[in-house]
């Protein structure tokens, strides 16, 4: 079972891939997606999106500033003013 997960900044399309789940930095606080989530759409703060391959595996931390995600039969898709991936 995998979360189809998608990650778009203004300028292009960052990550589109099958992940297990991703933990989204909320206005109303951090909260976790995986596949069969509930339909929702949130307001996101600077953060950090973190992404796990596995049950316990983290595949990628990525820092977005702002935007909106939003959780359909999709998947997930992150609309993220700014983003970037440490070195």
């Amino acid at each position: 079972m995998a979360l189809h997960f998608e990650l778009v900044t203004p300028e292009k399309l960052l990550r589109s891939e099958s992940v297990y789940m991703v933990v989204v930095p909320g206005t109303e606080g951090e909260f976790g997606v995986l596949e069969g989530h509930a339909p929702v759409m949130s307001v996101i703060r600077p953060g950090e999106l973190t992404v796990y391959s596995g049950p316990n595996t983290v595949s990628a931390r990525i820092h977005v500033e702002g935007g909106f995600a939003e959780v359909n039969a999709s998947g997930l898709t992150v609309l993220a003013e700014a983003a970037s991936e440490p070195a």
